[in-house]
């Protein structure tokens, strides 16, 4: 869906040579143009305008003086250096264009016809006066010559199998006398010139020669190889033309045919053979097709075409015709008439080899012509509702607009078209922001028709419906019409006949202004005119455009853009530079348009497609080249893009890789797109989709969600890019729109949960306008059946910009079941009944389903007895809930309503078999309430609920109960069933109990006993877990003998010793066994010297001093001492392994190694101190960090016997004591720095890689990373920390 569009024009007019020009060529390295005349070669340089050379040949002789001489052809050599000319009489000449040296390398008696050099430069072929074909090399050596005549059909001649005589064949309508008809050949065309026509194919491997044969007067095409064989002969066509043309991607062969009524363009395959044709706009014998020329790519076929004289005095004209090929059908994109009298008549014309889409025309006047089109996509800017995204197709006389908004039709079909009197050439939509529909139309006769949208007075003939019209259809479609037909009004009309595309690049700026832009003829210069209504011209039917005012620029104008919202318009220069038309100012200034840093901008390469846009605040120049280099003012952001279009703040590209990115410029940078379009970025799933190869971006459809792309053989595919959706749903949604956003989400498979997490304070404030728009039950029960806590807004949809403000609900607030309650709520309000499904759908989605709730509401429809409008009934009712919830778990919640006649129903839906159902519902019928709704919850598995009820029905059944509450562990739940004074709660309390001293919880067992007043019970429990105080107040409540406390305080004396507890076992042995000797003793095994002489002073017994607490004393002083040995051996032993334990160590056997802190524990042993181990260095440092602890910990110790020792005036032991000690803490200060010095990630070897490394160097480090320490060790590298206040010496003994 795209036209041919006016790139630039070049003009040389009155080229200075004497003369008439006869045919050309070009220099493509040189720009330079080769004209050929019956005087000799001229050398033309068009761009600077001069005759670069002169080569006479008239005074070589190769030329007759008398001017009747004739150059048949002229082809460059690259590899000579020179040109090759060949003239009518049959000389084939070399000239050097530098030395202007002439040379004659052969000559054919006969005359030459035609030269035509195969594409590679490697074979020129000769037609001969004789009728023959003379193949040479590059080198002007003869290889073949053959008759141009041949009666043998070619290699390639097709193979009869022998099925059925022909006579034998159907001949449909003409009979079966058509089989014994002679084939009638017609002779060639009046007008055909006889001589042979000669096209290679595109890689040189055949060519094609089209000649009249003498016998039958016919024009036939013989194929023959780049070998000189013949390959076919095309099959008998009636008026074929003599222009012919191979295409150069090798698949056809043009030419064309005169029909009884009407003029076509054929195709032969390679084989001879018609492959398809098209018409073209004349009538028969109107005009006649002078040549057909194919564009390098095989994507334009020019046609030249002549009026024939058909009355005496009529004005004849010349037509350059450009056709394009898309679905298989021909459109005519450019139509460009010349005079055929005077200086304007065409001489020849011929596509550039290097620039695709450029033509070069020649016209008798040494007039030279230079056409550059692109391809453009010309469609409507509009950014509203209003806009129907129309984009018209330009096809001869017509312009076939499709209109997107409302239906997709593929070309070559169209909504509807506009028929004007002469082929267009360029159409354009207005710029106006309201008016984007109206289309104002540029015609061949460089008249202008505007055509608007609106209520028309009358139907509009020109207009007629495509695709979507028919019998019995309604069109909703408002087509446009006629406003009026504008002529342009030159001031010199000669101009118009010279150059009929005098006029490009025109742009709708305004209701009534037009913008258009020509090219000097003589300097590198553009004049931008302005075209306005001629005021006296408003009532006629035939307006007139006026050039009011004319701006000329420096340079070439290659390209004109306006933005619909700013009225900013853009133009390219040919040197890339970016100016800013002030169209709007009354100075109509022209000034350079600069990027934010103040800098003008220049394209580094001429774009055929630009842009205005808004990137990041900011006015920016989008351009895209034809080699796919996409720019941002001066910044190549891409090199890869295919086409590109821009709406409202999105900016869409397609690229070769096949997929479409979409990007928002609002808050964009360049930096951004960059990285964006950067082949190593992976985007996420919102900006990038793939798309079929070769995909080009068609049109938007604005403030919708459709993206239409056209496939490179033509046809359409609507896709909703999901960035283009997303972001209408948040503009839908931000506008409480939610009939449109659920429609258009439900229709996509967006998940529904962003309608609520997009704004969720919003939504539950507007959840009743929710129902209202969406109000359908079965949208509402979707929108339910979606819904989950997950945030979209984070994981699936994130917006493309984060939000300064916080929109997401409360975490701790259940999302589910707040929106079931707000929508419960707001149907509740609006209409119960109708709702009455999409109620119970909240019930049910909720995080803990109110399946009980729903089931009596389904109950609550089978009583109702009057029938409500809309109302659902309970059978409908609980069938739907059945595709929510499973049969059976529904049936096991009916059960727990104890609604027999609900349980009845659920049950009929389910596919249970009623002898198992409906047994087991009688027997419960039959008994007691309270015993019943036990036996369900029993059945249901809801013991809570079941003791609750069992107690209910009396002492008889509370062994039963006793026996669930044990078997199911409820204590907790059945004590709160019954009074702390009753008999019940007692028996519970001791099964209670009995149950806490099998899982080992000794202690709240004895409570347990304690509290239900089973004290012997109580008192075990205690004695088992050593708890003395409870165990003692206990037993005060059991009334004991004082022999039998005394027997209790000396048991439990024992127990507390074994858990090294002295000072306790002492306090029990004084106070309740009367045994302050033994308290002594106890005292002093664990060290506690102050309260041992405490008790010695109560009890006045001085002697113990002497006899047990000196002796202690002095015991415990060498036990330090050999607590200090042992340290010291233990440091010592550390590199032997040696495990050594002070006097105080105790394992406790009992504790299992499965804690988490044994399982630590059992961890840090794995560390071996073996010598040569492979974490031996750990080892040690677990070691040592041992050792420093474990003397930490003796400093409290350490000051009790120090005080004692200076008591009992054992001043010496104690001063060694603190001396010692005192050096050994010192030693482990000075030995930290020392010992901890690596970190982890310093022991831990990293790879070593680079230019230097080995093979050998990598496996190391690689096997010494796998040796390295692993995370869990990373704290024995943090060294342990000596506590320096810790108060320890006595200053007594210093």
């Amino acid at each position: 869906m795209r036209n041919l569009k006016l790139f630039r024009s070049l003009e040389f007019r009155d080229i200075q040579a004497p003369g008439k020009p006869q045919c050309f060529s070009l220099r493509t390295e040189q720009d330079t143009v080769l004209i050929g005349s019956e005087h000799g070669l001229i050398e033309v340089d068009p761009v600077v305008r001069e005759v670069k050379n002169e080569i006479p040949l008239v005074a070589e002789g190769f030329l007759p003086e008398d001017g009747s001489g004739c150059i048949v052809g002229i082809q460059e050599l690259l590899d000579h250096e020179s040109v090759c000319v060949a003239t009518a009489s049959g000389d084939v000449l070399l000239c050097n264009l530098n030395t202007h040296q002439l040379e004659c390398v052969g000559s054919v008696a006969s005359g030459i016809s035609v030269m035509s050099w195969s594409p590679d430069q490697e074979l020129v072929l000769l037609a001969t006066g004789q009728q023959t074909l003379i193949m040479m090399t590059k080198e002007f050596e003869p290889i073949m010559e053959q008759q141009i005549h041949q009666d043998d059909f070619g290699e390639s001649k097709f193979i009869t199998v022998g099925w059925g005589r022909k006579e034998t064949q159907f001949h449909g309508s003409e009979g079966r006398q058509a089989a014994f008809q002679m084939q009638m050949h017609e002779s060639a065309l009046p007008w055909d010139d006889h001589r042979p026509q000669v096209t290679w194919r595109g890689d040189g491997q055949f060519f094609a020669v089209s000649v009249v044969c003498p016998e039958t007067g016919a024009r036939k095409v013989r194929v023959w190889s780049r070998e000189f064989a013949l390959q076919s002969t095309s099959e008998p066509v009636a008026g074929l033309g003599p222009a012919l043309a191979w295409k150069p991607s090798g698949s056809l062969i043009a030419s064309t045919q005169d029909k009884p009524n009407q003029q076509d363009v054929v195709f032969f395959e390679k084989n001879g053979l018609l492959h398809g044709h098209f018409t073209l706009p004349f009538f028969k014998d109107e005009v006649k097709v002078n040549d057909l020329l194919w564009n390098a790519d095989s994507t334009v076929l020019a046609v030249w075409l002549e009026d024939l004289q058909r009355e005496e005095n009529s004005t004849l004209k010349t037509y350059v015709q450009l056709w394009t090929v898309g679905n298989y059908h021909w459109y005519l994109k450019q139509s460009l008439p010349f005079s055929t009298c005077g200086k304007s008549k065409i001489v020849s014309l011929m596509w550039d080899p290097v620039t695709p889409y450029r033509l070069h025309v020649l016209c008798q006047g040494w007039h030279y012509l230079c056409y550059d089109w692109h391809w453009t996509t010309d469609r409507s800017s509009g950014e509203n509702l209003s806009d129907m995204a129309n984009v018209a197709v330009v096809d001869g006389n017509r312009v076939l607009v499709t209109v997107f908004r409302q239906s997709v039709v593929p070309p070559p079909m169209c909504t509807y078209r506009l028929l004007l009197p002469h082929p267009v050439n360029q159409v354009v939509f207005s710029a106006h922001p309201k008016k984007s529909n109206d289309l104002a139309v540029l015609d061949a006769s460089n008249q202008i028709s505007v055509y608007k949208c609106g209520d028309s007075p009358s139907i509009d003939s020109t207009v007629k419906l495509g695709a979507v019209g028919g019998n019995g259809f309604k069109i909703s479609l408002r087509t446009p019409h006629l406003d009026k037909s504008y002529k342009i009004q030159f001031e010199n009309s000669e101009d118009e006949e010279v150059n009929p595309l005098k006029l490009g690049l025109l742009t709708w700026v305004q209701e009534d202004v037009f913008l258009a832009v020509s090219h000097s003829q003589s300097t590198p210069q553009s004049v931008i005119h302005h075209l306005t209504v001629a005021p006296s011209a408003m009532d006629d039917e035939q307006g007139q455009l006026n050039i009011s005012s004319s701006v000329t620029v420096d340079g070439v104008i290659i390209s004109l853009c306006c933005n619909s919202k700013t009225k900013s318009v853009a133009l390219q220069v040919a040197g890339g530079q970016i100016l800013k038309y002030l169209w709007e100012s009354p100075s109509l200034a022209v000034e350079p348009w600069k990027n934010p840093g103040g800098f003008p901008v220049r394209f580094p390469y001429p774009c055929t497609q630009t842009e205005l846009a808004m990137v990041g605040g900011e006015e920016c120049v989008l351009g895209l080249t034809d080699r796919c280099r996409f720019f941002i003012n001066d910044t190549e952001v891409a090199s890869n893009i295919t086409s590109f279009a821009v709406y409202d703040e999105f900016l869409l590209l397609t690229t070769y890789s096949h997929t479409c990115q979409c990007f928002c410029l609002r808050d964009a940078s360049l930096k951004t797109l960059q990285a964006g379009l950067s082949s190593s970025h992976v985007s996420n799933g919102e900006s990038l989709r793939k798309v079929e190869r070769g995909s080009r971006i068609v049109t938007v459809v604005p403030q919708d969600t459709k993206l239409i792309l056209q496939m490179p053989r033509g046809n359409l595919e609507v896709v909703h890019h999901r960035a283009l959706v997303l972001a209408q749903i948040r503009k839908w949604l931000d506008k409480l729109m939610f009939k449109e956003a659920f429609e258009c989400m439900r229709k996509l498979r967006i998940n529904l949960n962003l309608i609520h997490d997009h704004n969720p304070k919003v939504f539950l404030e507007n959840v009743e306008t929710f129902i209202r728009q969406i109000d359908s039950v079965n949208h509402i029960n979707l929108f339910f059946t979606e819904l989950k806590e997950e945030d979209v807004t984070k994981t699936m949809y994130p917006p493309p910009v984060t939000s300064t403000v916080q929109l997401s609900s409360d975490p701790d607030g259940k999302k589910v079941d707040l929106i079931c309650d707000a929508m419960r709520a707001a149907m509740e309000n609006i209409n119960p009944h109708k709702y009455c499904l999409s109620i119970l759908t909240s019930h049910v989605k909720k995080t803990t389903p109110e399946l009980e709730i729903v089931l009596q509401k389904v109950h609550e429809l089978q009583g109702s007895a009057a029938p409500v409008p809309d109302a659902v009934s309970a059978e409908e009712a609980l069938k739907y809930l059945l595709l929510f919830v499973d049969v059976n778990e529904l049936y096991d919640h009916s059960l727990g309503t104890y609604n027999f006649d609900l349980v009845l129903m659920v049950a009929e839906k389910s596919q249970k078999d009623p002898k198992e159902y409906l047994p087991f519902l009688n027997t419960l019928k039959k008994m007691e309430t309270n015993y019943q709704r036990f036996t369900i919850d029993k059945y249901l598995k809801r013991y809570e609920k079941a003791i609750g009820h069992l107690s209910k029905c009396g002492p008889e059944y509370f062994p039963e109960c006793l026996n669930l509450i044990k078997d199911k562990n409820l204590y907790n739940e059945a004590l709160k069933l019954y009074p702390p004074n009753s008999q019940q709660y007692k028996d519970i309390s001791i099964a209670y109990g009995e149950h806490l001293l099998q899982e080992h919880l000794c202690e709240p067992a004895g409570l347990v006993f304690a509290r239900a007043g089973a004290h012997e019970k109580a008192l075990s429990a205690f004695l088992a877990c050593g708890s003395w105080q409870q165990a003692l107040c206990v037993a005060a409540q059991l009334h004991l003998t004082k022999d039998q406390l005394a027997g209790l305080g000396r048991t439990l004396a024992g127990k507390l010793a074994e858990q090294r507890k002295h000072g306790d076992a002492a306090t029990v042995l004084e106070q309740y066994a009367q045994d302050y000797e033994e308290a002594v003793l106890l005292l002093l095994e664990g060290a506690a010297w102050e309260e041992a002489l405490r008790l010695v002073h109560k009890y006045n017994r001085p002697d113990i001093i002497e006899t047990n607490v000196k002796p202690s004393i002095l015991e415990d002083d060498e036990a330090p001492h050999g607590q200090e040995s042992d340290l010291f051996s233990e440091t010592s032993s550390v590199m032997s392994g040696s495990d050594m334990s002070g006097k105080y160590s105790h394992s406790n056997s009992r504790i299992s190694a499965r804690s988490s802190k044994n399982r630590r524990k059992a961890e840090r042993k794995k560390h071996s101190l073996k010598e040569g181990s492979p974490l031996e260095d750990l080892a040690l440092l677990e070691a040592l960090s041992d050792v420093v602890q474990g003397t930490e910990k003796l400093k409290d110790e350490i000051y009790h016997i120090l005080k004692i020792l200076f008591l009992f005036e054992f001043d010496e032991q104690g001063r060694e004591l603190q001396k010692a000690f005192e050096d050994t803490l010192q030693l482990m200060e000075r030995s930290l720095p020392e010992i901890w010095t690596l970190t982890p990630q310093q022991s831990s070897a990293t790879p070593v890689l680079g230019p230097n490394s080995t093979a050998n160097s990598i496996m190391a480090s690689y096997q010494q990373e796998k040796t390295s320490v692993p995370v869990l060790d990373a704290e024995l590298f943090i060294p342990p920390k000596i506590n320096k206040r810790t108060q320890w010496k006595l200053s007594l003994l210093e």
